[in-house]
């Protein structure tokens, strides 16, 4: 992901960096199309170098003659190319009725829609429907997606793969199940949020020759959070620097009979840099959180009146993991509530604050979807239909910054653009990954980062830390697989 651009496009910038390029800089949007054709044709030659006899599946509109191009340059690399049409091709217009053209002149054969794919075919091309669809794909076309999904062949999808919505990710109503898509002119927000990330297999970009300069005024719905980002974030340390330096982040959590979160969430802070790291917990298992790890200073708290000298001590506040919803629980949250220092918030914290709504500016929250719901009052489906939206309602309602965690995390921003985690990997769907990410947020705002900077940083390495943790295989992945990667993640 990290060959990709930064900037990520709703369906409707991208349209109008495209009308921009045609209409305002005179590029002819045929010209555009040959490019997209030939770049695709590139990338699936790189990809499937096996493949020599690819089937292209055509609807109506661009994407249709997107896949006429396809056709006619791969025939005339000599590829064996059958083309299957959903739409009688004489009625296209425009560029795509000059795609079909260009093909059927060189000798190009289109076949209408049967019910039926070429048994034979080593790759099938999927140029069905476009970004722009907003509808629920039916009849015919549904017919299609079923008969490419059900086709042994790999399968690439122009642009983004029919029946996925281009802003929000959402399938409507059957999508095409991608090995590879190449899409074009500005990524699409609809590949990384929602199902989009299960349909589009691996993603490459094709930019199309289009100048930076003509997308200058055109604004991105999210930024990729990649190594520019967290270049000089972390400055070398001096070596006069001392433990006083890095911040004293209190952890506050573990209710009766919850040690884990806590220690994962303190290690986790100590793994990233954090000078101290202090552990409230109930006192029926202080003593063990320290005998697992002697370098954290675990605290025996059995009301709020024995988290004061700890909070007069603190930096930044880790608060939730491990929480519960118990009597202590309350009492600890109500106390906590009142702070002033830096702090993040997650787990039964979240449950907590959605039966106190309260907007505050120094706090990072981090839900996943479930606990997005009950901030909102919404359902996880709610909030899984559209991430973004969700996002905005979070921050509107709660303030500070807002992690909402999941594939393809994301992370607001008061000042601007929203960023967009394209790191991490299924393996992470696991127990305890949250209280890590509470750890290292925390531990970078005790190092001077700013809450937007440690949310959006926090959530990369995190993310890059499963990665490599998963290198041998995700299925398995536990949390605590992330401290030792955490290191290299953090000193590049």
């Amino acid at each position: 992901m990290q060959s990709l651009p930064t900037n990520i496009y709703s369906v409707a910038a991208v349209r109008e960096t495209d009308r921009t390029t045609i209409e305002d800089h005179g590029v002819p949007g045929y010209t555009l199309m040959t490019r997209a054709g030939e770049a695709a044709v590139r990338e699936a030659r790189q990809a499937f170098p096996d493949s020599r006899r690819w089937q292209i599946v055509c609807g109506a509109g661009n994407n249709g003659g997107d896949g006429y191009v396809v056709a006619r340059i791969a025939a005339q690399e000599g590829i064996a190319v059958s083309v299957v049409s959903l739409v009688d091709p004489g009625k296209l217009s425009g560029d795509a009725a000059t795609a079909y053209g260009d093909f059927g002149a060189q000798g190009g054969a289109v076949v209408p829609w049967s019910g039926h794919l070429d048994n034979g075919a080593e790759l099938l091309v999927d140029g069905i429907l476009g970004s722009g669809l907003e509808r629920d794909v039916g009849g015919e076309f549904a017919d299609a997606v079923a008969a490419i999904n059900g086709h042994e062949a790999p399968v690439l999808a122009l642009d983004i793969p029919t029946g996925i919505n281009g802003d929000t990710g959402q399938v409507l109503g059957c999508a095409v199940d991608a090995d590879l898509t190449v899409t074009f002119v500005g990524l699409k927000s609809g590949l990384f949020l929602g199902a989009g990330l299960d349909h589009c297999g691996e993603i490459r970009f094709a930019g199309l020759d289009i100048p930076d300069a003509y997308r200058e005024t055109i604004e991105p719905a999210f930024r990729r959070i990649d190594d520019e980002f967290l270049s000089g974030l972390l400055r070398p340390r001096r070596r006069t620097a001392h433990k006083g330096d890095f911040g004293h982040v209190l952890v506050v959590g573990g209710g009766e009979g919850m040690p884990g979160a806590v220690r994962l969430a303190g290690e986790a802070a100590l793994r990233t840099g954090a000078g101290r790291v202090s552990i409230a917990t109930h006192p029926s298992h202080a003593a063990i959180v320290v005998a697992s790890r002697p370098e954290l200073m675990s605290h025996a708290v059995a009301n709020a009146a024995d988290l004061e000298p700890l909070l007069e001590k603190a930096d930044v506040l880790a608060f939730g993991p491990g929480l519960g919803r118990s009597a202590w629980a309350q009492e600890m949250y109500e106390r906590i509530s009142t702070v002033t220092q830096p702090m993040v918030w997650d787990a039964d914290a979240l449950n907590l604050l959605a039966a106190n709504p309260k907007s505050v500016g120094h706090r990072v929250i981090t839900p996943h979807p479930g606990e997005a719901a009950t901030l909102l009052g919404a359902t996880t489906r709610t909030v899984q239909a559209d991430r973004p939206a969700a996002l905005v309602r979070l921050a509107e309602k709660y303030g500070g910054t807002v992690v909402l965690k999941g594939a393809g995390t994301l992370v607001s921003s008061s000042a601007s653009v929203p960023v967009l985690c394209t790191s991490g990997n299924p393996g992470m769907a696991s127990p305890g990954m949250g209280d890590v990410l509470t750890g290292i947020v925390a531990a970078l705002l005790g190092q001077g980062l700013d809450p937007e900077q440690a949310a959006a940083a926090g959530v990369e390495f995190h993310a890059r830390a499963g990665d490599r943790a998963a290198v041998a295989g995700e299925r398995g992945l536990v949390a605590s697989d992330l401290m030792e990667q955490l290191r290299a993640i953090l000193n590049p």
